[in-house]
């Protein structure tokens, strides 16, 4: 190899101008997605990685760096008897995510960051204690812990319709997502939220 030919000793190996396009469960683009709530928008990470390893772990609002669709799997392993079950979580997200294209015929990563964004309470209730009693006061919730609650709500609502009935987990989390998207208030997570919202309505 001559002189001219030797590649620089300080360029990053691989730094081709070809641009790798990977995809989520090697199927599905993680470019293009439409965000239509710019207060949810930081904290709607979308990337090809569904399994950081806990990276995040211990970290504190590190979590919303991470994939929405890993999150939503850790959101599913919750419950006692799923705790710990990533692969199986995961797998559900996969099955659902191929339903949700079925249905839809549109990219379910974009079905669920509508989802979660139709799914987030915009206020909520605390307690103010005054002279031993406790009143309720409605206020406004913050961006992160709304993606939070949407995701909550997804998860349990998927968890709700699938423990002891015949409808699979994956098509009960696909259920969720499409009824979510679509603001159908049928479905559990956006129950939840109007829910939410009408109790902080009244505590105005």
């Amino acid at each position: 190899m001559s002189e001219d030919e030797a590649p620089e000793p300080d360029a990053p190996a691989g730094t081709d101008d070809e641009e790798v396009n990977a995809l989520l469960f090697g199927k599905w683009e993680t470019t293009g997605i439409q965000y239509e709530d710019p207060s949810t928008r930081r904290y709607l990470a979308v990337t090809p990685v569904a399994h950081t390893m806990g990276r995040h772990a211990q970290k504190q609002f590190k979590k919303s760096e991470l994939s929405i669709v890993e999150r939503l799997a850790n959101r599913l392993m919750k419950t006692g008897a799923n705790a710990g079950k990533k692969q199986q979580a995961l797998q559900i997200v996969r099955d659902a995510f191929d339903i949700v294209h079925e249905r839809t015929d549109e990219n379910p990563i974009q079905v669920l960051v509508s989802a979660v964004e139709n799914a987030a309470p915009r206020e909520e209730t605390v307690r103010l204690k005054y002279g031993g009693i406790s009143v309720p006061q409605a206020v406004d919730t913050a961006p992160q812990r709304r993606v939070d609650q949407a995701l909550k709500f997804l998860a349990d609502g998927a968890h709700s319709s699938s423990f002891k009935t015949p409808t699979d987990a994956a098509e009960a989390l696909a259920n969720q997502l499409v009824g979510a998207a679509d603001y159908n208030v049928q479905t559990y997570a956006i129950g939840q939220k109007e829910e939410k919202e009408r109790v902080a309505a009244a505590a105005r």
